[in-house]
């Protein structure tokens, strides 16, 4: 039986999360809803960890971070707020997944079944610990990886052998170095947050690249640029207007 935590002040999203956990993991066990970040940081100094914390950001009394600052968290976190701006800041701290509200069920399997691969990964003895360590190996806070379901398998994909993102028809995939193709779950708004910027830069609306993937970059005009991929998807990659300067100025750096 897995035992988890919620630390969440708004009583229909702690709730409407329950019932998707007894719907999705039927053998998880709330030991008990938070709602701020004193009750949290008192209930972890004075229990044993659970095995998954699910952590609103935002609480009545100041950001869930707070936390962390008081009390040892020793086990991995599922953040759920309704902001993507504190994505970075979420995977320096022991987070294993993101989840903007309102939480469908499929972002919430995908995570746990992220967190299901992470324990395969560790003996049950070491597991607070190890994850610990893999979550401080971490130092950029950075996505490292990329968990694609393939039928019914689960693919585990390393951000560096992704050539670069991009969006079809409001679908979002990632395209490999080996040209595997894959469907995510994510859009390329929340990717740029997740994301290296030293090695992935967002040259348009419809592409994420990473730096290694550029094989040639051609000027059509002094504010026009065209870029050449390994694996391309499209004849012709343009980088926005806009965004010539500032990508020629991450090139030189």
């Amino acid at each position: 039986m897995k035992r988890a935590l919620i630390v969440e002040d708004e009583i229909l999203a702690a709730k409407r999360l329950q019932r998707l956990l007894r719907e999705i993991e039927t053998d998880m066990e709330v030991l008990a809803v938070l709602d701020s970040v004193k009750e949290a940081a008192r209930w972890l100094a004075t229990n044993e960890p659970p095995d998954l914390i699910f952590m609103d950001i935002q609480l009545g009394d100041g950001l869930s971070f707070e936390i962390f600052d008081i009390v040892e968290v020793a086990c991995p976190v599922i953040f759920i707020t309704a902001y993507n701006q504190y994505a970075l800041e979420a995977f320096k701290v022991h987070s294993i997944a993101y989840l903007v509200k309102p939480v469908s069920a499929d972002d919430l399997r995908q995570a746990l079944v992220k967190y299901d691969e992470l324990n395969k990964m560790f003996s049950k003895s070491g597991q607070h610990q190890q994850v610990q360590q893999l979550q401080a190996g971490f130092a950029t806070g950075y996505k490292q990886r990329f968990l694609i379901k393939v039928g019914m398998h689960i693919k585990s994909v390393p951000v560096d052998e992704v050539a670069f993102f991009f969006s079809r028809h409001k679908a979002t995939f990632l395209k490999t170095f080996a040209g595997e193709k894959y469907l995510l779950d994510y859009t390329l708004e929340q990717l740029a947050t997740m994301l290296d910027p030293q090695q992935f830069f967002r040259i348009n609306r419809q592409y994420i690249v990473n730096l290694a993937a550029i094989t040639e970059m051609v000027s059509i005009t002094n504010s026009r640029l065209e870029v050449h991929l390994k694996q391309a998807e499209d004849d012709q990659v343009i980088v926005s207007r806009e965004r010539v300067a500032t990508f020629k100025q991450w090139l030189d750096r």
